[in-house]
């Protein structure tokens, strides 16, 4: 049994995916057998919520045992852990401070898995805030595209917007206002057909960047239910972006000698697609 306490309105399943991973992985089933109490009322739908309102959640022993990720590495000023695919940053980041202080150094999409970096303190938090947005840390990803690309290796640059309220970005490829530059490398390493298994090193790190951009070029990431090609992710019966932050390296981070010139790896890969029928 684990219980919460609304901060802010929102409705359950959002709650849940931003809290609780556990519970965000068995939250169809506890709605179901009705395992999720709201103010003390047993619900069995996604309710809208309150600041204040308190959520229990009346999870078996197995449902809390399934894992949300495997540490790669712990000092006493870092975590470096390996996220399951489901599981939002800000959920992890509730799980871990149930034991200790851990802040965010910065974030995965909840539905790509892989390598995501936390501080443990206020001198650590600061330090990796500057190496990633000085790119003094690395960041590679695996994934599958769409197979349209024109050229096997490209250094892409474009330019982003966030909107906010639709949840999602926009790609230009000139500087319009409230837009800003981005640059994505990739590396196709095989084609498979109308799909292909590419590397792709960010350059800059914006919101959905890799997402984005690979569709802005034709070539979105298979399983992307927002930016993607709904006839190859249908194809494959992908409903989740085949994308994984697979490595970490760590250059010239001299307040953090510890990872100073270490490489970290995600034991995750992208999920082969099957395709339907």
């Amino acid at each position: 049994m684990k219980t919460f306490s609304v901060p802010f309105n929102c409705n359950l399943k959002d709650f849940t995916d931003s809290v609780y991973p556990q519970g965000s992985f068995a939250f169809s089933q506890l709605l179901r057998n009705k395992d999720i109490k709201v103010n003390g009322v047993r619900v069995n739908k996604n309710v809208p919520l309150k600041s204040g309102d308190t959520v229990i959640y009346y999870t078996s022993v197995k449902q809390e045992e399934k894992l949300s990720h495997r540490v790669v590495y712990e000092d006493e000023n870092v975590l470096i852990a390996d996220k399951f695919s489901g599981v939002s940053s800000e959920a992890l980041l509730c799980e871990l401070c149930q034991k200790g202080d851990f802040r965010l150094a910065h974030r995965l999409d909840r539905n790509t898995c892989g390598l995501i970096t936390f501080a443990k303190n206020d001198a650590a938090e600061q330090a990796l805030k500057v190496a990633f947005k000085e790119r003094t840390v690395e960041k590679t990803y695996l994934c599958f595209c769409k197979n349209s690309f024109k050229k096997k290796h490209e250094f892409l640059t474009a330019f982003l917007k966030k909107d906010e309220k639709a949840s999602l970005v926009k790609i230009s490829s000139e500087q319009n206002n409230g837009y800003v530059k981005i640059a994505t490398e990739y590396q196709v390493l095989k084609s498979m057909g109308d799909y292909a298994l590419v590397e792709v090193l960010l350059h800059t790190g914006k919101t959905h960047q890799i997402r984005a951009h690979t569709a802005f070029i034709g070539c979105p990431v298979l399983g992307d239910e927002k930016y993607g090609d709904e006839k190859l992710n249908a194809k494959y019966g992908a409903k989740r972006q085949c994308l994984v932050a697979k490595r970490l390296c760590f250059k010239n981070v001299d307040s953090l000698g510890a990872l100073n010139g270490k490489t970290f790896e995600s034991e995750f890969i992208p999920e082969l697609p099957k395709k339907n029928g």
